[in-house]
């Protein structure tokens, strides 16, 4: 340990940790446990100590005792006592009340030891039609449970959830030891342990939750291994139909599960198996915007024993719906980012769960698991006649321009001349700007357009080396089945969305014998900076050293 002191804390409950400190890389691998980053500059990463990372961090074990002894480690000054207060008094309010079965079928019971919590949830509008109030706790109906859960923490006190969970129909199947191309098959110590993490001891408060774990790193394998040890009829959802096909594919490849017992629930097929895997798409589509959701009733009408939300970051608002009245039957997030752009984090853990599991980016880096990666962003001026363009313009539009900048398309060819021997995936939001590209470059191009035959004939060829580079769209944010790359170029994205820096990031972390390279391009003095504030502190949050640099006609001047 470096006896060195980062940390400023501050009363108002924000942190500055010192980039420059030798401690930085210590203390900020501890702070992540429990404070949520909010800016990542260069020379201080500003942190604040919010309700919902201090509940997490109470779910998962951690006291109020231990993240105040973090801090007074780190810290450079005497903690405030305020701060400590704080802390103390937010994580104390977790597991404060809790949900548990009550006398009658189809009941529960909400307890709390507080009178005046008591009275505080007794005056709420919402919470008073769904709780009954007797001499010294409440009861509610199964399907409240959700809602209940819900509507607590937006007053702020977060359920802890005892209520037993349904057995759902019993189904047992075996990872494999071997695949069928003779390589060994077995779960990685990472994966055993977020295994453990959700699993627990089969005790009342576990079998819900979130898995965190970077692209990769194997969330799918984590999720087969969960689904075998409860050993129940399972329900997967993720978010499109490439995705559905891949999921398939691992399970017929490292399961003995038969290739009967696994179903297909999409735009085109509707099987129910033992194992069935579904998309978003599906079970959020209706006729018309006031349509009911015909299709949620799979949730519903099976005796479902798990549900796996794959990429849980994105479950769509309407689906935290259905969830909210399925609290009886285990559910598992997967996702390499708790970050949802819709604020909704607060509904990911009261109706999925809170965060059980998480495994540093860098630490499975550093141990050969995915490859190491260098993260730059290059700012690229903008011609003056798209200045003047720019400067009329409106917002959205001021977007679009800035990310069609013709000047990145110089950067490129630099970039491809310096990765010439290695394989390139150049990712961006807006089909003409790729479609031009793509032609320039004489690149295959992979859109949600491209028929699935088309996209894994240039996925192979990609694989193979036949093809060096390859011009995507959005797809690459979400197909999990994209091949290896050692450099991704991102030319435009959604608005500085950190999901999306997340799973394109994860596209180069496959592991590898050489190091992967992302880079950023944005277009100088335009919102694509302001919107890359939001990345850069995603993936500085995860570790990375992010450099920015400048891009003057035929050279790079180094700004920071």
């Amino acid at each position: 340990m470096v006896n060195t002191r980062p940390l400023i804390a501050q009363s108002d409950q924000s942190l500055l940790l010192d980039a420059h400190d030798p401690a930085f890389e210590e203390a900020r691998a501890a702070l992540s446990a429990f404070a949520t980053l909010e800016k990542s500059p260069e020379h201080f990463h500003s942190y604040r100590l919010d309700a919902l990372s201090l509940w997490n961090a109470a779910s998962a074990g951690l006291t109020p005792e231990a993240v105040v002894e973090t801090l007074r480690r780190y810290s450079r000054y005497e903690l405030p006592v305020s701060l400590a207060q704080s802390v103390q008094a937010t994580m104390g309010r977790f597991g404060r009340i809790t949900i548990d079965s009550g006398e009658t079928e189809g009941s529960l019971v909400l307890r709390c030891d507080d009178p005046f919590v008591r009275a505080e949830i007794s005056g709420s509008r919402k919470l008073g039609g769904l709780l009954a109030a007797q001499a010294d706790h409440f009861q509610l109906q199964l399907v409240d449970r959700g809602t209940v859960k819900r509507e607590l923490i937006k007053i702020g006190w977060p359920a802890m959830d005892l209520a037993p969970l349904q057995i759902g129909d019993p189904y047992h199947f075996n990872l494999r030891t071997e695949l069928d191309n003779g390589q060994a098959f077995g779960l990685r110590p990472y994966q055993q342990d977020a295994l453990d993490a959700f699993i627990g001891r089969k005790l009342p408060g576990t079998g819900y939750g979130v898995v965190v774990m970077p692209c990769g790193a194997g969330k799918t394998v984590v999720g087969m291994a969960i689904a075998r040890s409860i050993a129940a009829k399972t329900l997967i959802v993720t978010t499109n139909v490439a995705a559905v096909h891949q999921w398939i594919d691992e399970l017929i490849d490292k399961t003995d599960i038969p290739a009967e017992d696994i179903g297909e629930y999409t735009g085109s097929a509707k099987q129910i198996r033992p194992i069935t895997v579904a998309t978003y798409q599906v079970l959020t589509w209706r006729p018309d915007k006031h349509a009911d959701f015909p299709h949620f009733d799979l949730f519903r009408r099976e005796r479902w024993g798990l549900i796996i939300y794959d990429e849980v970051h994105l479950l769509p608002a309407p689906v935290f719906r259905v969830v909210a009245e399925i609290q009886a039957i285990r559910r598992l997030g997967l996702t390499a980012t708790l970050i949802r752009e819709d604020g909704l984090q607060e509904d990911v853990f009261s109706l999925i769960g809170p965060k059980r599991y998480d495994v540093p980016w860098k630490e499975l880096e550093a141990k050969g698991f995915i490859a190491a990666a260098f993260c730059r962003e290059i700012r690229v001026p903008v011609l003056d006649h798209d200045r003047m363009r720019y400067a009329a313009a409106s917002q959205r539009e001021r977007h679009r321009i800035a990310a069609e900048n013709l000047v990145k398309t110089r950067v490129i060819h630099e970039l491809l001349d310096n990765h010439s021997t290695e394989l390139v995936m150049i990712i961006g939001q807006f089909i003409q700007q790729l479609t031009r590209l793509a032609k320039e470059l004489h690149a295959p191009l992979i859109t949600g357009a491209t028929p699935n035959a088309e996209r894994e004939r240039i996925y192979e060829a990609f694989r193979r080396g036949e093809v060096k580079v390859i011009v995507v769209s959005k797809v690459a944010n979400f197909a999990i089945d994209l091949p290896d790359a050692s450099v991704a170029i991102q030319i435009s994205g959604t608005f500085g969305s950190r999901q999306e820096e997340a799973q394109r990031l994860g596209r180069i972390l496959r592991p590898k014998e050489k190091n992967s390279y992302f880079y950023s391009l944005v277009s100088r003095y335009t919102v694509e900076e302001d919107f890359a504030d939001n990345r850069r502190r995603f993936l500085t949050e995860q570790g990375y050293r992010y450099t920015i640099e400048a891009w003057e006609t035929d050279e790079w001047a180094q700004t920071n």
